[in-house]
C-alpha cells in the first residue's frame, strides 16, 4: 500500500511535469509567434502599389538612429527587427551615409545590402549613351547635358592616333581613322568636371573590357579583323530591331559576303545622308560613297555607329541558314521577313 508521503510526492512530482510542459509550450508558442512576426517585419511595407522614398542618412549615423529614419519614412515596420537583422548579416558597421532612393517593395534584407552600398555621392553624374548612337550623336547629347563642349569632343574622336598609347587595339584600326563604333554605348558615372579626353577613355575602356570577355575569344570563327567585325555589328545594330533577330541578321550579311553580294543595308546610306529616313528613295541608293553598300561590295571601310554587345557577338556567330534578304514587317513589331531567293522577297507579304 503507497503511503500518503508518497503519493503527495507523486502528485507534486505530476504537477511540476504539467507545469514544465505547460511552460515548454508556451516557449513554443512565444517562439513561433516571435519568429513569425520577424518574418512578416521584413517584408516589403507596399508590394502592389510601391512608392519611392528618398532619405538622408547623416555621416556618424548609429544603427538605432538609420532604423529610426528607416522607420519615420514608411520603410520599414519596427526598427528592433531592423537592428536584428543587421546582426544577422553582420551589416552593423557597413551602412554608409548619403542620399538613397529607396522603394516601399523593398525587404528590409533589399534595404540593408542597398544602404551597405553607399549612397549618392554629390560629385559624380551619370550619363546613358544608347546603342546605335553615332560619335555625333554622343557629342550632341553630353554637351546638352553640360558634360562636353561638342566641337572638342568631335575634334579628340575624329583621329584613333589621340588614344593609341593607352587602348592597343586601336592599333588594328586603319590610319587616321575615327572611334566611331568604338566609344562603347552603355551607362557611365563620372566625376563632376571630368574633361573631354576622361570621358572618351572611360568609353574605351569599356569597350576594351567586352572585347577582352566577350569578343577576343570568339574572333577565331569568323575570317575577320577586328575593325571588320565592328563595321559589321554597327549595321546589324542599325538594322536590327529585336534582340532575336540579330543572328539571322548577321547570317544574312555573312551569306552575302561569302558570294561577293552587295550587302544593300539602307543603314550604311543612312549614314552617308546623315539622317534616318523611313523609306530611302532610288536616288539615295545610288549615292556616291563608299559607305553606300548598294553600290559597294562587301563591308564599308568603318563601323557606322556604335553597337551593344549583342550585335558584337552576333556579328561572329551568326545563324546558321540561307537567307539572303530580309524586309521589315508593318505589323508595328519591329521584326522582318527573311527569304532565301530574290523572288521570295518579293512575293513576301510585310503586312503578315
Amino acid at each position: 500500500m503507497i503511503s500518503t508521503k508518497k503519493q503527495k510526492k507523486g502528485r507534486k512530482y505530476r504537477k511540476l511535469k504539467i507545469a514544465l510542459i505547460f511552460m515548454i509550450v508556451v516557449l513554443m508558442l512565444t517562439i513561433g509567434i516571435a519568429i513569425s512576426y520577424y518574418n512578416k517585419a521584413t517584408l516589403p511595407m507596399e508590394e502592389k502599389n510601391p512608392r519611392d522614398i528618398t532619405i538622408e542618412i547623416p555621416l556618424g549615423s548609429s544603427s538605432i538612429e538609420i532604423a529610426k529614419i528607416l522607420k519615420d519614412s514608411g520603410l520599414i515596420r519596427d526598427e528592433l527587427v531592423f537592428r536584428i537583422a543587421l546582426k544577422r548579416e553582420k551589416a552593423e558597421s557597413s551602412l554608409k551615409a548619403g542620399s538613397y532612393v529607396l522603394n516601399t517593395s523593398m525587404s528590409v534584407y533589399e534595404i540593408i545590402e542597398y544602404l551597405s552600398k553607399g549612397g549618392k555621392n554629390t560629385n559624380v553624374v551619370k550619363f546613358t549613351i544608347p546603342e546605335g548612337y553615332e560619335l555625333k550623336d554622343m557629342a550632341k547629347k553630353l554637351s546638352d547635358e553640360g558634360l562636353v563642349d561638342a566641337n572638342r569632343f568631335m575634334d579628340l574622336v575624329a583621329n584613333k592616333d589621340n588614344f593609341e598609347d593607352k587602348f592597343p587595339f586601336l592599333k588594328e584600326l586603319k590610319e587616321g581613322q575615327s572611334l566611331e563604333g568604338y566609344l562603347f554605348p552603355s551607362t557611365y558615372e563620372i566625376y563632376i568636371g571630368s574633361t573631354e579626353e576622361e570621358i572618351i577613355e572611360r568609353m574605351l575602356a569599356k569597350f576594351q573590357e567586352v572585347y577582352d570577355e566577350t569578343l577576343k575569344g570568339e574572333m577565331d570563327k569568323v575570317d575577320m579583323t577586328l575593325n571588320e567585325v565592328v563595321t559589321l555589328a554597327s549595321i546589324i545594330e542599325r538594322e536590327a530591331k529585336r534582340d532575336d533577330e540579330r543572328v539571322l541578321i548577321s547570317g544574312v550579311f555573312h551569306n552575302r559576303l561569302k558570294i561577293d553580294m552587295p550587302l544593300q543595308s539602307c543603314a550604311t546610306v543612312q549614314y552617308v545622308l546623315g539622317e534616318r529616313k523611313e523609306n530611302l528613295s532610288t536616288e539615295d541608293v545610288k549615292i556616291d560613297s563608299i559607305y553606300n553598300t548598294y553600290i559597294h561590295k562587301g563591308l564599308p571601310p568603318a563601323p557606322i555607329a556604335s553597337p551593344g554587345e549583342k550585335s558584337l557577338i552576333a556579328a561572329v556567330k551568326p545563324a546558321d541558314v540561307d537567307y539572303l534578304y530580309f524586309r521589315a514587317k508593318e505589323d508595328g513589331t519591329g521584326g522582318h521577313i527573311f527569304s532565301v531567293t530574290y523572288e521570295e522577297h518579293i512575293k513576301a507579304d510585310p503586312s503578315k
